[in-house]
């Protein structure tokens, strides 16, 4: 009997969830339709993907392109090997990890979140670490997932001061968010048997994670250029669904009518103006605390909890539509480089590294982090402004 009333309940969930998802889709279509109109609200859907994929996709993978190439030259010629010996003894301190987690951030931050799994796959690489450590990797590797595609973006607007300082909001958000996971992943695992870290001056093992072509320095350099360029294509590539999928959306909750005196005319970045109203009741604090001067701006860090590539291509409209100046670009940088679309990729990389069970304690710990580099990003810029004026 028991055995047949879970199976009429488990025959129940499919129309429950397919009831959910017509009724999200029926409310979500319904709304912008009366708003926009039927016919404008689907040309104005593909004009926007369109405009996204032509103008911003293709910008951001030609910066990944770029970005590629130098992140595999950087681990080609020991770049990344003398990056790793700099910033080892920072790591217990400021993140009170083991030493060689710091090759952990750099490998992200030169390619995407993922990379760190990689690394914890390495039997050697993981005996470096206590077992309630291991999580931590999982938030200190999102925390510079695509920071190099991030900080190019930025600069390529004509940003670099605001890119700088927004690297120094996302690192301060990443301590907080890596120190914060490491005490409740303690009290969830406990300590297991101290391990002595490994002396790295005896064997630096960066020699034995980072592969090397043969060759002379001319077929190295020209190997690890068009490898590194590939990897850049295939995250171009991978970035274009969210893009075009929450980018669109998010632009059609965010902007007007092109022309109020005209209505709608079912051209790209047409939309209903919602999330500005819910900007607006969140208005003062978003003001207190990342400085934002309009509440559209808040559509960029909800869109980068997401996807950061679809977040990234929010910003030459915002620009554009004087939305954002430097300080929303600065933590705009912190927050999208620090988040790194944490939300679509924390599930598969905890559950990967054996720790599904404390996904909620990881994204609860790495948002309190976002939140964080936003601020301080915008406090940092605040300080400079202030201090080159007294100058």
């Amino acid at each position: 009997m028991q055995n047949i009333i879970a199976d009429k309940g488990k025959k129940r969930s499919p129309y429950l969830d397919t009831i959910a998802f017509l009724a999200l889709l029926v409310t979500f279509f319904g709304y912008i339709g009366s708003k926009m109109g039927i016919s404008n609200m689907f040309s104005t859907i593909m004009a926007t993907a369109y405009e996204l994929l032509v103008d911003t996709v293709l910008y951001i993978m030609a910066i990944a392109v770029l970005a590629g190439a130098f992140g595999k030259l950087a681990t080609e010629f020991g770049l990344v090997k003398l990056l790793n010996k700099i910033f080892s003894p920072l790591m217990r301190p400021l993140y009170n990890l083991p030493g060689v987690a710091s090759l952990g951030i750099i490998t992200t931050y030169l390619s995407d979140n993922p990379a760190i799994i990689s690394l914890a796959k390495d039997d050697e690489y993981i005996s470096y670490f206590e077992e309630y450590e291991t999580p931590c990797l999982c938030n200190l590797g999102t925390s510079f997932g695509m920071g190099l595609i991030v900080t190019t973006f930025v600069i390529g607007l004509g940003y670099f001061k605001e890119a700088i300082v927004g690297n120094l909001g996302a690192v301060i958000g990443s301590i907080v968010s890596v120190r914060i996971m490491s005490h409740r992943s303690r009290k969830a695992l406990g300590i297991s048997k101290a391990t002595v870290e490994k002396n790295l001056s005896k064997k630096d093992l960066s020699d034995t994670l980072i592969e090397r072509t043969e060759g002379s320095f001319f077929e190295r350099f020209l190997t690890a250029f068009l490898e590194g360029g590939k990897l850049g294509v295939d995250i171009g590539l991978g970035i274009i669904p969210g893009v075009l999928v929450i980018c669109t959306i998010i632009m059609i909750l965010t902007f007007g009518p092109l022309d109020p005196s005209i209505g709608y005319q079912g051209k790209a970045f047409e939309g209903v103006g919602l999330l500005p109203k819910i900007g607006e009741i969140i208005a003062p604090v978003s003001k207190i605390l990342f400085g934002f001067e309009r509440p559209e701006a808040i559509a960029f860090p909800v869109t980068a909890l997401g996807a950061v590539g679809a977040a990234l291509s929010l910003m030459p409209n915002f620009l554009q539509s004087g939305i954002i100046g430097p300080n929303e670009v600065a933590v705009f940088t912190a927050m999208g480089m620090c988040w790194s679309g944490f939300l679509s990729t924390h599930v598969a990389m905890l559950d990967a590294l054996g720790h599904r069970k404390l996904i909620s304690k990881a994204i609860s710990s790495h948002f309190i982090g976002g939140v964080i580099a936003g601020i301080s990003a915008h406090y940092i810029l605040v300080l400079i402004n202030f201090l080159s004026k007294l100058t």
